[in-house]
């Protein structure tokens, strides 16, 4: 069970030191649990597993398609490959060793791609992956998982390690707000409710859910009642849930880290299409490409703040209000 840390302070630990830890921790217990690497070890912080299993770690080089068709050997004599770059390479470069390679030979690869959306920050618009989960959700088979904080890094990565198929997690590198406490467990294809509410359900992913946590609070102090939805897993999304909220509040927003087309919005849209049509409006990169700039001046700038959601959840109320729910 999880349970969320009021605060939303910044977490004292790094994303990608929670990362290398837990797999550090995971090696240890299991031999053939194996990394590699793009030429981004000291990026990915995965230095301390690279010094303490020599045999088991792999850098690569620049050449991430590559390092997908040996992550896929390692996979086929019984290793458990961990793969890492930042999000644009380990997909936009990687995208058919993945789908042949990996998933379509029903392989056990895990990827990891850091830096996803604005959290890429001053490497600019050439490493600012906002299409990266939108690229894979098209694969069969395969798992898409954006890591919220550090507490559901430590978790997530042991369930995937011991769980077969093609896994993709993204995640920023560096410091994130600790959305929950520590020992947190998560289920893999379900959605989190954050916060309960009857007017309105916020569905918010990564670096998107303290912005929704914090929208939620001031939409309160107006009397407005907003759901907030921590979904995590964006393949297999939890229509259920979907589902739930959509008849419950029969309004939804999305927001999220990524190009609203092919991302989280429209996963949410297509299982609110089938199974209870409500109005659904997005938060998210509005078809854009990225740029240089500190984290925070690009959430201002692509609009993914709270002031962002609030503003998309007063755009849907009314369209509510006119909808017909006879279903």
């Amino acid at each position: 069970m999880f349970k969320v840390n009021e605060s939303l302070a910044k977490s004292p630990t790094l994303m990608r030191d929670a990362y290398c830890r837990t797999l550090m921790d995971i090696a240890s217990e299991n031999e053939d649990v194996v990394v590699l690497d793009a030429d981004l070890v000291s990026s990915s912080g995965m230095k301390p597993f690279f010094k303490t299993f020599p045999d088991r770690a792999f850098n690569v080089g620049i050449a991430e398609a590559n390092m997908i068709g040996i992550a896929a050997g390692l996979s086929a004599v019984g290793k458990i490959p961990f793969a890492h770059s930042f999000g644009c390479f380990a997909t936009r470069k990687t995208c058919d060793q993945i789908m042949i390679s990996a998933a379509y030979a029903k392989l056990n690869v895990k990827i990891l791609g850091s830096d996803p959306g604005v959290t890429a920050a001053y490497n600019g618009g050439t490493h600012m992956p906002f299409e990266d989960m939108g690229i894979l959700r098209s694969i069969p088979d395969i798992t898409l998982i954006e890591l919220t904080d550090p507490a559901m890094v430590q978790d997530i990565v042991r369930q995937v390690a011991d769980t077969y198929g093609v896994h993709y997690l993204r995640m920023p590198r560096k410091n994130v707000a600790a959305v929950y406490e520590e020992g947190s467990s998560f289920d893999i294809g379900k959605g989190n409710v954050l916060r309960d509410g009857k007017d309105v359900t916020i569905i918010a992913s990564g670096i998107m859910v303290p912005e929704a946590l914090k929208a939620a609070q001031a939409l309160s102090d107006e009397r407005i009642s907003a759901r907030v939805v921590d979904m995590f897993t964006w393949k297999p999304i939890d229509t259920l849930l979907i589902e739930k909220c959509a008849r419950e509040t029969k309004a939804i927003v999305t927001a999220e880290n990524h190009n609203i087309f092919g991302g989280l919005g429209s996963a949410v849209s297509e299982a609110v299409v089938k199974a209870f049509p409500v109005p659904v409006e997005m938060v998210g990169i509005q078809d854009r490409f990225g740029q240089v700039g500190t984290e925070e001046w690009l959430k201002e700038e692509y609009g993914l703040t709270a002031a962002a959601i609030i503003d998309k959840v007063k755009r849907v109320l009314p369209r509510r209000k006119r909808g017909l729910f006879s279903l």
